[in-house]
């Protein structure tokens, strides 16, 4: 089942761009509760998802939903599926860090097949479609052609709503700091993906993450020429979470090799 118009692809992308007003506004946070330790939600992440739910049903109605903030249980995945994450660094906007993004996902057969990642802060609109390609702002874009971990800039998470991870996270980020340039901490994964994508970072490592978080991004890095996988080469799944290792394909292996250890 084909339903990914052109139409479609122009009034998703123009209703996710508008949605990200709710996020360049600092004043606009003014409700915080936890669904974890460390896991937040505020009255941003809640009105992004229902504007952009009932923009979405209004588009296509016999498409269903998954959200990050509500319950998903029950989901048909022969059917379509939007994905989305209302506010992907929910932190970063509690604190003004104007690092955070909407990414939303069009799935088929549990397969991506249309993503778009929102950075309302500077404007940057990632998007891909399955086999045309990955574009940001309109503009074609490739992974780096970086071959050497020795002169890679790498991204990786801290996994903070599940501490007990930590210190497993922090082994791996020294493992790699010891043979990169250098290693970014971003705090929005879907972000990472895309600078993947674009070439501003050459992979990215996350110890823990929901399909939510890499639907759109995933999709964005395969479609711009790099790799997407769990840390030992297995593929994602859309329908729970995991770990993720994402790279310009170039240095991959090199990288599963240094997580292994």
């Amino acid at each position: 089942m084909n339903i990914l118009t052109e139409s479609l692809v122009e009034e998703t992308v123009q209703a996710v761009q508008e949605a990200g007003a709710c996020l360049s506004d600092p004043a606009a946070v003014h409700s915080i509760r936890t669904k974890g330790e460390t896991d937040y939600v505020t009255n941003v992440d809640l009105a992004v998802q229902e504007l952009l739910r009932e923009r979405l049903a209004a588009l296509a109605p016999d498409v269903q939903f998954m959200g990050e903030e509500q319950d998903n249980t029950g989901l048909d995945w022969s059917r379509p599926c939007w994905i989305l994450d209302p506010v992907d660094g929910t932190t970063n906007l509690i604190h003004n860090f104007r690092h955070s993004a909407i990414s939303l996902a069009l799935a088929e057969d549990g397969q991506t097949v249309f993503g778009v990642v929102y950075n309302p802060y500077t404007e940057e609109c990632f998007t891909a479609r399955r086999g045309g390609g990955a574009f940001q702002n309109g503009a074609l874009i490739h992974v780096s052609d970086v071959s050497r971990l020795e002169d890679s800039l790498l991204s990786a998470g801290t996994v903070p709503g599940r501490r007990e991870l930590a210190d497993t996270a922090f082994r791996q980020m020294r493992a790699l700091y010891d043979r990169c340039q250098d290693v970014r901490r971003t705090g929005c994964a879907s972000l990472d993906l895309c600078w993947v994508a674009c070439g501003r970072l050459d992979g990215y490592v996350e110890l823990s993450l929901q399909p939510w978080d890499y639907a759109a991004g995933r999709l964005l890095v395969e479609e711009a020429g790099g790799r997407v996988t769990a840390p030992d080469g297995n593929p994602l799944s859309l329908r729970q979470g995991g770990p993720l290792l994402a790279s310009n394909g170039r240095l991959h292996s090199a990288l599963q090799t240094i997580l292994k250890e």
